[in-house]
């Protein structure tokens, strides 16, 4: 019988990061929290920052407290980056994607290279962070000048902790510097745009090995070594899509959390111009594939309020939202004037004023308008892929933390006219332990890990309830806007 191996999964995300243990046998897959610790950015003269050592320290301290591990993998959110000097030494904190920045940049960019040009070449949607539009921003600054590396973040943490460095391809093809099709670098769209390239390491891929932890990481963890880091979908994005607990090909997701990543896992990307104009990217995936999504805002809007209201009770403030009247006001969650932080309430008020719709006024009201939101965003998102992708789904499965609202599940199974399936809660952290066990002989192909999934993982389903006609008119009072 081949013995239970454990694993250890560092799940970094906008708000807070965690060391999950997975043990994993022939027909067993059990995770359990080690250590989480808040991930706070800093706002300092320069701008908005994360703190990437603190952030280093919180993985440090649940390692210790993982115990033994056979592996260690590291998945993160994208875009974001640290740059080296020649001595492979940090400059600076990272730079925040919600940093004012990158403002007016894609203008400029699609100035030399259109932006139909650029989606055509690297099949990423337009958002106003992407990395190719930071390092833009950063072109005349004397940090860009001096760097001699650049490490997204998952690559930042894996270098501390072995001393070596690579690129993973399923967070690099969010850079917008990547061809999809080639699962290589966009060579072409680099030279025109004057990005050097090789301040890049070279790519890796999930399973790839990454190293092994440093003497004085282990000496620091308490770990005996040799302890291998392997190479993970190291996109939180990628590992969450990876741990859908999906039987056959086609299934929507949706990855909940500070964002709402909703749409498809395709062979082949979609680089159309009706794709392009819906806003959709071609991001890759574990074994070749590409996450055919759109990025909504997600209950980065709820958080906000919450934040804004004082952290009242959530079950509370819920139960106020199932009590409230349903689709009486609605705003686009993926509409970037909701990007910034601060005053989220007042904001949604202001949209439904502008768009002629009811007011909600209390906190019952706002998350209602929020939920409802967010479901009829994720009805558009998935209506929309399965027409631009002809690719038609019977089941929208919904991972990520965003799983725990009952009634933002049940609200997406009536907006999409479609069944919910609702788990995992910690779908990166198992997709990471299951690219490092599958690397270590301890899982099969992507369809053996989803029965995995399936038999060991608690999973709700929400059946549609026949209300079509509701979301569609209320998707009609967004659509004229």
């Amino acid at each position: 019988m081949t013995a239970v191996k454990s694993y250890a999964a560092v799940d970094l995300g906008a708000s807070s990061g965690r060391v999950m243990v997975g043990r994993v046998g022939p027909d067993s897959l059990e995770l359990t929290e080690a250590h989480r610790f808040p991930n706070r950015p800093v706002r300092v003269p320069e701008g908005l920052r994360w703190d990437v050592l603190s952030l280093y320290g919180g993985v440090l301290d649940g390692l210790r407290a993982a115990g033994r591990v056979d592996s260690v993998g590291i998945d993160s959110w994208a875009v974001d980056y640290g740059l080296l000097d020649a001595d492979g030494a940090l400059l600076g904190n990272p730079v925040h994607y919600r940093d004012a920045r990158t403002e007016g940049v894609a203008e400029k960019v699609w100035a030399t290279v259109p932006a139909a040009e650029l989606y055509a070449a690297t099949g990423l949607q337009y958002a106003p962070f992407n990395t190719l539009y930071q390092l833009k921003a950063a072109a005349s600054t004397a940090q860009l000048a001096q760097a001699r590396r650049l490490l997204l973040i998952p690559d930042l943490l894996s270098y501390w902790l072995t001393g070596e460095q690579g690129t993973e391809l399923t967070n690099a093809s969010t850079t917008q510097l990547i061809d999809p099709r080639t699962g290589d670098w966009s060579h072409g769209v680099a030279e025109r745009l004057g990005i050097d390239l090789t301040l890049f390491a070279p790519l890796r891929r999930p399973g790839d090995p990454a190293g092994l932890l440093r003497s004085q990481v282990l000496e620091e963890t308490g770990l005996t070594g040799p302890v291998p880091v392997t190479t993970v979908g190291s996109h939180d994005t990628a590992s969450a899509v990876a741990a859908v607990p999906a039987v056959g090909e086609h299934f929507a997701y949706i990855c909940t959390g500070t964002w709402s990543l909703a749409g498809l896992e395709l062979t082949a990307p979609v680089l159309s111009e009706d794709s392009r104009a819906a806003n959709f990217t071609n991001e890759l995936g574990l074994d070749g594939t590409v996450r055919y999504l759109r990025n909504i805002m997600g209950l980065w809007l709820l958080q906000e309020c919450v934040r804004a209201w004082g952290d009242p009770d959530l079950g509370g403030l819920l139960r106020d939202a199932a009590a409230a009247p349903a689709l009486r006001s609605v705003v686009d969650a993926g509409d970037a004037a909701f990007l910034a932080p601060g005053r989220m309430p007042e904001r949604i008020a202001e949209a439904c004023r502008a768009s002629g719709q009811p007011v909600p006024r209390t906190p019952g009201e706002i998350t209602r308008c929020i939920l409802d939101s967010l479901a009829l965003a994720h009805r558009r998102a998935i209506a929309d892929a399965q027409r631009l992708a002809d690719h038609p789904v019977d089941v929208v499965h919904i991972v990520g933390g965003g799983n725990r609202n009952a009634l933002l599940c049940r609200l997406t199974a009536d907006a999409c006219g479609l069944p919910v399936v609702a788990g995992p809660t910690e779908a990166a952290a198992l997709g990471n332990v299951l690219v490092q066990a599958r690397a270590h002989g301890l899982a099969g192909d992507r369809a053996d890990m989803r029965r995995l999934l399936a038999r060991t993982q608690p999973l709700t389903r929400y059946e549609p309830r026949g209300d079509a006609e509701r979301w569609r008119e209320a998707e009609a009072r967004l659509t004229v806007r």
